[in-house]
């Protein structure tokens, strides 16, 4: 999604920890509310190891516990319009079990949106992470479900990894996009996939599920649970693979940028990305 980056501060509470796939730690702060859903026909046999199901009141924040901020303007490494702040007027739960991100143009001709992650609460590594969403449309519109390599503050980018499970540009309505970046393979050059709806039909016409079935030295993505491109450690070639060691989820909606084109007067503001549901699975 975004070279970008803003690092957070360590996390200062304390944690539990539970193992995932290999011995892979997921951890999330203490009585956040990471809870048991019901397994898919998708996930059967899987053990869900953290969601959020985004239960709560209109109009509140996103549990804090799980997700942090990026915030501030300046392109993030994309050219993008927008500015990302921590308000409810971008991000906010609707009473309904979602999350909203709402890009809006504000009254001097600005954008804002929101970027969620959860750097310094929570990381996976290995198994099925997937969401389900309805995504935003217009010229200039860029919603993401995307990972970052934890280890980012340390390595930068594109060394620390990048997994973006759904990307969609709103002049492509009907594609969406995953794909993966690291070093000798990110920016244009990135392994990706895509999915395209027949009969010219838009993914923001309803939910789906994006998700990533992601193993040791291999990541398959998936849409509504159907399998579109398996990349492995073969596929980088003599560049390194990036991507067994733990990462944080993202989720936003970006304004403009290289890749989308600036909204044009058929943009219509404010635009919505309602989540449904956020999981890690552990496959067994």
């Amino acid at each position: 999604m975004a070279p970008d980056h803003d690092p957070s501060l360590p996390l200062d509470r304390r944690r539990f920890l539970t193992l995932g796939v290999g011995g892979a730690a997921v951890a999330a702060t203490v009585g956040t509310a990471l809870q048991a859903a019901p397994a898919s026909a998708a996930t059967s046999g899987a053990v869900l190891l953290a969601a959020d199901e985004f239960d709560g009141a209109a109009g509140t924040a996103p549990n804090p516990g799980i997700w942090r901020f990026d915030t501030g303007a300046g392109g993030w490494g994309n050219a993008e319009q927008q500015t990302y702040t921590d308000s409810r007027r971008n991000s906010a739960l609707d009473g309904a079990g979602n999350l909203v991100i709402t890009a809006r143009r504000e009254a001097d001709g600005s954008y804002t949106s929101a970027r969620l992650k959860t750097e310094g609460t929570f990381t996976a590594q290995y198994g099925r992470v997937e969401a389900r969403i309805r995504i935003p449309r217009g010229q200039g519109i860029w919603p993401a479900f995307w990972m970052l390599g934890a280890d980012i503050g340390q390595v930068g980018w594109p060394a620390c990894g990048e997994i973006d499970v759904m990307e969609n540009v709103g002049f492509e309505p009907g594609t969406v996009h995953g794909t993966m970046h690291g070093p000798g393979y990110s920016g244009a050059n990135g392994l990706s996939a895509a999915a395209t709806l027949p009969n010219g039909a838009a993914w923001a016409d309803a939910y789906h599920v994006f998700g990533v079935d992601w193993r040791p030295g291999s990541v398959t993505w998936l849409v509504d649970g159907i399998a579109q491109r398996t990349v492995t450690r073969a596929d980088v070639g003599s560049s390194p693979w990036v991507f067994d060691k733990p990462f944080f989820v993202l989720l936003n909606v970006a304004v403009g940028g290289t890749w989308p084109g600036s909204p044009d007067a058929t943009t219509r503001f404010p635009q919505q990305m309602l989540v449904d549901w956020v999981r890690v699975w552990q496959q067994s």
